[in-house]
């Protein structure tokens, strides 16, 4: 009996066939299922990853696809531009989809010349007062040499150089123009989650559109003087403007300035005073000129009307020819006009007089031949008869009888009628 429970606790007992069948279908169910799982799964990121190669383009950008790291197709297929349907590239890292924006522009303000302020100076509305005798610090505060005035002339002819300070505040406007060109030379970091690659571009470049400006301006502004740097503020800014983009053209940058501004410019804050007095001066001066000119300028529409100028100039050039002249003498108005007019008149009148006369003595002229004595004699009583009737009062004087001397005292207007009676006016 020992020997058999030995031998009978030494056998398994084996399941039944039945629960063998059943954890069977289990495992094969269960397998089945994560099999099906596994290939929704694969399907979904199939579909994923080829749902992720579709990309738009919004109107105010441009793409450049890179494919293993080069730019993707030829010519002008090299830039996509926006659609209505999207583009599919191959995902990353085959692809990679580089959307550029052409359209928005990038605005920087550049202070490299400007004087230094506290943050409560920058907030207020008053200009910042230093005394004349706090010096300039290069190390901190900004400025532009410009060419002096008063000596450019001497400075010109001895090949020397002398420069005036000047402290300006500039913005800057650019775009993009050429994507291609931007991404070659000058492409910035890729964008993170959630940033916008025109805030990357602006922070990224603002150290080199910084310097490109500083350059620029400091090479603009020492071709001026410091009277024509505040005078011409639209030329400076132009010519800034000029240099800018030629440096951006070099590099081949593909950016286009679009604008440069010289939004605020003065003169050290040191000889402040000294500069007020010199710009009221300076005012005093212009106004005095532009009076002197408006004073001129009336003056000879009044005199000869608004080819006065041009006739003056037309005199002066022996070269002008006679048709060119009397056709400026015919355009005169105002007052010489008057007096030409009235030089035709007098001319007029002497001629028409000295021909009158010189044909009544060629119609006495015989008669003055035979009688001579007694043509004068008519000729003089017919004068003396003129003036006489033109007489107011007439006093007859008789010859002396004797040889004495004698005293004739006469009264002047002795008829009282003739103390107020008007004068007529001689003609001529």
């Amino acid at each position: 009996m020992a020997n058999e429970n030995i031998k009978n606790t030494g056998q398994q007992k084996s399941p039944p066939p039945a629960e063998t069948d059943a954890g069977a279908r289990s495992i094969s169910e269960a397998l089945k299922i994560s099999f099906l799982i596994l290939k929704l799964i694969m399907i979904a990121l199939v579909i994923f990853f080829l749902a992720s190669g579709f990309k738009t383009i919004k109107t105010d950008e441009r793409a450049i696809i890179l494919r293993f790291g080069k730019i993707h197709g030829r010519g002008e297929a090299r830039i996509l531009k926006p659609r209505t349907w999207p583009y599919w590239v191959f995902p990353y890292p085959v692809d990679q989809f580089i959307k550029i924006p052409v359209e928005k522009t990038i605005d920087l303000n550049v202070d490299s010349f400007w004087y230094f302020q506290t943050e409560e100076e920058k907030l207020s509305s008053e200009k910042k007062k230093v005394p004349p005798d706090v010096p300039l610090n290069p190390l901190i505060d900004g400025y532009s040499l410009t060419r002096s005035e008063p000596y450019a002339e001497n400075l010109r002819a001895s090949g020397d150089s002398d420069y005036n300070i000047l402290h300006s505040r500039w913005k800057l406007i650019c775009q993009i123009s050429d994507p291609e060109s931007f991404f070659k030379n000058v492409f910035t970091q890729d964008i993170k989650s959630g940033e916008k690659y025109i805030d990357v571009i602006k922070r990224d470049l603002t150290n080199l559109l910084t310097d490109v400006v500083d350059s620029s301006v400091v090479t603009a502004m020492v071709n001026y003087t410091i009277d024509e740097a505040f005078e011409k503020g639209g030329t400076v800014s132009e010519h800034v403007k000029n240099l800018v983009q030629k440096q951006f053209d070099q590099m081949e940058s593909g950016i286009r300035v679009v604008s440069v501004q010289r939004i605020d410019v003065t003169w050290p804050l040191q000889v402040d005073d000294a500069f007020q007095a010199s710009i009221s001066a300076s005012q005093a001066k212009q106004t005095e000129i532009n009076d002197a000119r408006n004073y001129a300028q009336n003056t000879l529409n009044e005199t000869a009307g608004p080819v006065a100028a041009e006739l003056a100039a037309a005199l002066h050039n022996k070269d002008a020819n006679d048709a060119y002249l009397e056709s400026l003498w015919s355009a005169l108005a105002g007052k010489c006009r008057e007096i030409i007019s009235q030089a035709g008149a007098y001319r007029m009148k002497v001629v028409s007089d000295a021909s009158a006369n010189a044909n009544y003595l060629t119609q006495i002229l015989p008669e003055y031949q035979k009688r001579p004595q007694l043509v004068v004699q008519a000729i003089y009583k017919n004068a003396i008869a003129k003036i006489l009737t033109k007489a107011d009062e007439k006093i007859l004087i008789e010859p002396a009888k004797s040889d004495k001397g004698s005293v004739i005292y006469i009264k002047v207007n002795r008829d009282p009628k003739l103390v107020n009676k008007p004068k007529e006016k001689t003609q001529e």
